[in-house]
């Protein structure tokens, strides 16, 4: 399953991405009508795929 594994590994990269993107716009005032709780949401979800991808690489299933 290292397909997996790397899948999740691109999730996880795009995520962060997509993340420091939209906290660095909120920051500036373009994407002000976006709720805090979305940045939270995206910041675990890059984590919980992060940790997954840790997970399939270590347990090779």
């Amino acid at each position: 399953m290292e397909v997996y594994a790397k899948r999740l590994s691109r999730i996880t990269i795009g995520l962060i991405i997509l993340t420091i993107a939209v906290y660095i716009l909120r920051g500036v005032g373009i994407l002000t009508f976006i709720p805090g709780g979305v940045i939270y949401l995206l910041f675990f979800g890059a984590i919980a795929c992060g940790v997954l991808s840790k997970l399939a690489r270590r347990l090779r299933w």
